[in-house]
């Protein structure tokens, strides 16, 4: 293991990078150290990094895509966040599989920085795989759902 020389000017970006973003933490991984910057909490360094876990459940990783290959006619998210397929807890979702939807339909919201994000349908179509479940974070380019 090769003794890590803390880079303060780094550090301190990614204090800024807190700042201006809203974040409570941010987490910044090369050359196989990790360094983690929290509100109200000790930097950590972590050398060697360790592959993180996933968080999604069994039944949401057998309808995704094998691989990083995304599906034909799938809607990908725009940015990064957390999905909710309802408009509030305890309401239908905005669509199930089978449904036919219109261009413009919401299909599901992202929420990035405490804003809601609806995710229009680009195009008409079926609802054939819903890819992603209620509360899941999802990263920029994620497949959410596919629309035949």
């Amino acid at each position: 293991m090769s003794k890590l020389e803390l880079d303060e000017d780094l550090v301190r970006k990614l204090s800024d990078l807190l700042e201006e973003t809203g974040l409570s933490e941010i987490e910044y991984e090369a050359g196989g150290h990790r360094i983690r910057v929290a509100r109200n909490a000790v930097a950590q360094i972590a050398a060697p990094a360790a592959p993180l876990p996933q968080s999604a459940p069994a039944e949401t990783k057998a309808q995704a895509p094998a691989g990083d290959a995304v599906p034909e006619n799938a809607i990908t998210a725009p940015m990064v966040g957390t999905a909710y397929v309802a408009a509030e807890p305890g309401s239908p979702p905005f669509v199930s599989v089978g449904d036919e939807v219109r261009e413009g339909q919401t299909l599901l919201i992202i929420e990035a920085m405490k804003v809601m994000n609806p995710i229009p349908c680009p195009k008409a179509g079926r609802v054939s795989r819903i890819l992603v479940h209620d509360g899941q974070p999802v990263e920029y380019g994620e497949p959410l759902m596919v629309i035949d």
